[in-house]
């Protein structure tokens, strides 16, 4: 499974399964936060994403420290979507490709992710391994309706 880890979906930039599942899970993060000033992941993360040049951190991220990192995300998604307002969501947000209101961001986070999870999954299906179908519901929301 470690030729996996470090085994890519396509030659070029994102070219490892960990750091494709990484690269979504940093800008999700910073999406959510809105802004890359003041923005800091959570250990044992870093800004290396945003530093150009653009280079993966060395050695790659553990399953253990992505799937925290999931859970943080997970997490940070469902209290930023609960706490939304009207205000917030007009919030303008600026990054150096642009700049949306905070309710864009949101919808562009969206896709992004998306995007990376539709490679991994593909990467994985080429390899002959299952994929999960597609997800309607967080997996914790899935057990609690089923007690």
């Amino acid at each position: 499974m470690s030729s996996l880890w470090r085994g890519g979906p396509q030659e070029g930039e994102l070219s490892e399964f960990w750091y494709v599942g990484y690269h979504a899970l940093f800008w999700l993060d910073l999406y959510l936060y809105g802004s890359e000033e003041g923005f800091a992941p959570p250990a044992p993360f870093a800004l290396i994403e945003m530093e150009p040049p653009w280079r993966r951190p060395e050695p790659p991220y553990t399953k253990d420290d992505l799937r925290a990192y999931l859970q943080h995300g997970h997490t940070k998604c469902r209290a930023t979507i609960e706490a939304l307002t009207e205000e917030k969501a007009r919030q303008r947000c600026a990054f150096a490709w642009g700049e949306v209101t905070f309710l864009e961001l949101l919808l562009y986070n969206m896709r992004h992710v998306q995007d990376h999870a539709a490679q991994l999954s593909l990467f994985l299906g080429q390899k002959g391994l299952s994929v999960p179908d597609y997800v309607t519901k967080a997996h914790s929301q899935r057990r609690t309706e089923a007690l």
